[in-house]
């Protein structure tokens, strides 16, 4: 039996990566806290030897040896031990070797619950590494169910298993539906009392970034390299880019021959716009491609500390350069990291366009 048992431990090892020297010491403690509890002893009461090298495995009864027994679960009178051991003395501790037929059922109960319990920590860690490696990448999802009530998406994702898309990470407007397919990004793994579980997006700007990766062959081997993003999902992103090669450009690259990149990219966030600029260490040059599709006049950095900027463009591009309830001004001043005064060129704000900076 004893053979059986450390061969079934080592096939657990191969198979199951469960290391043997954990699952013994965890078994040790089961049968400790067995016996403790069928013998009605303490912890220093109870002795369990397992010994893979030499196929060994013995428990035993550790019990005081006194003059007068008042425990007879945890003593042994001085007498009675040395009938046994005529040279033990009292305070001594006497070894009673428990037969297999007394804790056989105890230990083979422990050794179950224990590989049982390995079993389903080594699929939760394999399940959390597997779930790690794809922390911060898209991954393809199926719609399984939509709560009508609270607008939170259940969604499959293979062997990640399923996870939750809440209603704030959907994109506005974006009607999704059972058994699409579609592509979430993983903002992080958490592990819970449940096991791990993804934490996905489709709002989130990292959901963009990756996709240029996966569409532009520049970024992905590292000539073009993305400084920065912002995004308001459904409607606007802005992406600036940078080339460390001057013969490439990063712009040009991330649009693709007759747009065709950036096309498919658009068309599979359902039209959501996306301007690319070109980064500048300059940051008057990188706020005045930021605030493209606008046209600039000028920028002046006012305090570096405080990255507040003012930005004049002509007076028929204030409109644009602010956008539709401010968001083009709001994504530059998120891309640029500046607060942002937008003034017209003439220096007179009409009544529906009052002076505002953009803050990031």
């Amino acid at each position: 039996m004893n053979a059986e048992f450390f061969e079934a431990l080592a096939m657990l090892e191969a198979e199951r990566g469960l290391p043997a020297d954990y699952l013994l010491e965890k078994i040790k403690n089961a049968i400790v806290i067995a016996v403790k509890k069928g013998y009605d002893v303490e912890d220093d009461n109870v002795l369990v030897e397992i010994e893979p090298e030499t196929g060994t495995f013995n428990v035993s009864l550790l019990k005081y040896v006194v003059d007068e027994v008042e425990n007879p679960n945890t003593q042994i009178a001085l007498s009675a031990a040395r009938e046994k051991r005529p040279a033990i003395e009292v305070g001594d501790k006497y070894e009673i070797p428990l037969k297999t037929k007394d804790f056989g059922r105890i230990a083979a109960q422990a050794a179950k619950h224990v590989i049982r319990q390995g079993l389903k920590e080594a699929e939760r860690s394999q399940m959390y590494a597997e779930m790690q490696s794809k922390a911060h990448e898209i991954v393809s999802a199926v719609v399984t169910n939509i709560d009508p009530v609270r607008g939170v998406v259940t969604v499959e994702l293979g062997k990640g298993g399923s996870a939750v898309l809440p209603r704030n990470e959907q994109v506005p407007g974006e009607q999704l539906r059972e058994g699409q397919h579609i592509q979430v990004y993983v903002v992080d793994v958490m592990e819970g009392d449940r096991g791990p579980r993804m934490m996905i997006s489709r709002t989130h700007p990292g959901l963009v970034k990756r996709m240029f990766e996966m569409e532009v062959p520049e970024i992905f081997d590292g000539t073009v390299e993305v400084k920065a993003i912002s995004r308001e999902a459904g409607a606007r992103t802005k992406m600036a880019v940078w080339s460390k090669d001057p013969n490439v450009d990063p712009v040009g690259a991330c649009i693709g021959p007759r747009g065709q990149r950036v096309a498919k990219i658009v068309e599979e966030l359902g039209g959501e716009k996306i301007d690319i600029v070109r980064w500048s260490e300059d940051p008057a040059q990188f706020i005045s491609a930021a605030l493209s599709p606008a046209t600039v006049v000028g920028v002046e950095i006012l305090d570096g500390d405080t990255r507040a900027c003012r930005v004049t463009v002509p007076d028929h591009q204030l409109s644009l350069a602010i956008g539709n309830k401010g968001q083009n001004a709001r994504l530059c001043a998120r891309l640029t990291g500046y607060n942002i005064d937008i003034r017209p060129e003439s220096g007179y704000y009409g009544e529906d366009e009052p002076e505002k900076p953009a803050k990031g």
